[in-house]
């Protein structure tokens, strides 16, 4: 089996086989690429190649299929997970009732991963979104790697001391971390004991920097822990490995890249670490019952003008034209902060000195051994992350941690909107909103008859997470769900659907407010 075949089994893919569709008559499709979108909110984090000179036109004539509302649930839930918090874990009473996650494959394979993870030795929750671009390794990595960085960095000096000593005397390991996946949420076998070799030398770092007694901060532990993963990315692709098969690995792991949101929840104490466009969005009810959108983490893109202006100053006047062209970093990169993306830096030398002693494979990908333009004085990317805190109130009843592919077809508030209705099975009866379409009483009827079926069929799906995939794949545009246009983007093929949305990753966690009530109120006596 080939080096990339193995280093993708067990990856989930939502290939639709022609042979389980319906075939019909082609039609006009009314979908809209996403290079036919405004600029502001473009899925494509890739190097600007040949794949994005797309000339797909919005009334270009596809083959389509109608897929049975079976076969679209057997897609949509495909990769469907959901945890239930046990209310007592035997140190403290949680703040969350459990989450719900799923994800939806527009590349092939899917480039996003997820992670969630219980912490055993310290306390707390960990729920993270990593969206990849230039390939799906770095997310991979991180998938499998970052939760430990962070639980390494939270644990205190004594605990980590205990760790080194179990490892020297040859003992077995306390658990750090309790995992809660899919299974098709894969795990590299092959790299584990280059992983644990990194994580060791960081916490014996740990150990000589900290004082017995001494209880980490959790914001400097989120930072420390991006901050080092992203170092150890770096450096292992260096180093390089006698194992062609890691060898290859790593280097594939440094010159893709992939965004980070990651929340920790302990109590009613609830910190986001970003880096990138992936977002973490609060859902707040009212005291009329209905949900208004809270936004805990700012998209680190060209639309972000503290971000833009902080690129520009780490970089010489004469840069200030090409360092951000045409939204992207360099003209190349969309998010302005990643994990990997070596190519964005390390000097040219060390690019050139890396490719040149690597394997054969990296020689054959022309994407690797291009150099940004304008590469004067690097790096100029950084998986930083920016780190928000927030006190959960009673009334912040749940969060959802996204890739970009979800905001960009739906709105923060529209998200949250139809997770509130979906959690608490009450739906606002919001006036009927057409825009500025000319609709006929026929069509007003039938729009009217979709929200009564709607709210019939509302709980069709059993993971929130799921529902809103449904949502932002299949909304028209009043709204609601339609059924033929999310049965067309389900059976794109694998060579168009990227052209039409990104991949989605969410995760949803539902929040106890009488325990954070108690919290709050413990805290404040």
């Amino acid at each position: 089996m080939p080096v990339t075949s193995q280093l993708l089994r067990g990856l989930p893919r939502a290939k639709v086989l022609a042979s389980s569709l319906l075939p019909c008559q082609q039609h006009q499709s009314q979908l809209v690429p996403i290079s036919h979108r405004p600029a502001s909110r473009r899925s494509s984090h890739i190097w600007q190649s040949h794949q994005h000179s797309r000339s797909y036109r919005t009334t270009s004539v596809l083959r389509s299929y109608v897929l049975s509302p079976p076969q679209v649930n057997s897609i949509l839930k495909a990769n469907e997970y959901s945890f239930k918090v046990p209310e007592f874990d035997g140190k403290n009473v949680s703040s969350v009732m459990g989450f719900e996650s799923n994800q939806l494959p527009a590349n092939a394979p899917i480039e996003d991963r997820r992670s969630a993870a219980t912490c055993l030795q310290t306390r707390g929750m960990l729920l993270g979104v990593f969206d990849g671009h230039a390939g799906c390794a770095c997310a991979q990595a991180l998938s499998e790697r970052l939760f430990y960085y962070i639980a390494v960095s939270l644990l205190p000096h004594n605990t980590l001391c205990e760790l080194e000593a179990a490892v020297e005397a040859g003992r077995a390991l306390s658990p750090i971390l309790q995992w809660h996946k899919h299974p098709n949420d894969y795990f590299s076998k092959e790299a584990q004991t280059l992983y644990f070799n990194s994580l060791r030398t960081y916490w014996q770092e740990l150990i000589d920097l900290t004082s017995p007694g001494e209880v980490p901060d959790t914001r400097e532990a989120l930072l420390n822990a991006f901050k080092r993963l992203d170092n150890d990315i770096s450096l292992e692709a260096q180093v390089g490995d006698p194992n062609a098969f890691l060898h290859y690995w790593v280097l594939r792991v440094a010159f893709s890249g992939a965004t980070a949101c990651v929340a920790h929840i302990d109590g009613s104490d609830l910190f986001i670490a970003n880096s990138g466009d992936a977002r973490a969005v609060l859902g707040v009810q009212e005291e009329d019952g209905s949900f208004s959108a809270h936004t805990l983490s700012n998209d680190h893109s060209a639309q972000n003008e503290e971000e833009v202006a902080r690129i520009r100053s780490e970089h010489p006047p004469s840069e200030r034209k090409t360092v951000i062209r045409q939204d992207r970093l360099l003209g190349l990169l969309m998010p302005l902060r990643a994990f990997g993306d070596v190519k964005f830096k390390w000097s040219i030398d060390l690019q050139k000195c890396v490719l040149e002693s690597g394997p054969d494979q990296l020689h054959e990908n022309e994407q690797t051994k291009f150099i940004p333009p304008n590469y004067h004085t690097p790096p100029y990317l950084t998986a930083e992350p920016e780190i928000t805190y927030h006190k959960l109130r009673p009334q912040d009843r749940f969060m959802v941690i996204g890739s970009d592919g979800l905001w960009e077809t739906l709105h923060r508030q529209e998200v949250v909107r139809i997770v509130g209705e979906y959690l608490t099975g009450v739906h606002q009866r919001q006036p009927l909103k057409v825009g500025g379409y000319r609709v006929t009483l026929g069509q007003m009827q039938g729009l009217l008859d979709e929200r009564k079926a709607r709210m019939s069929s509302a709980f069709e799906d059993q993971n929130s997470a799921t529902h809103l995939i449904r949502h932002a794949v299949g909304n028209n545009e009043f709204g609601t769900v339609d059924h033929e246009r999310l049965s067309k983007m389900l059976s794109l093929p694998e060579e168009l659907a990227r052209m039409y949305r990104d991949d989605i990753t969410i995760i949803i966690a539902q929040f106890n407010p009488h325990v954070i009530g108690a919290q709050r109120q413990d805290g404040q006596s």
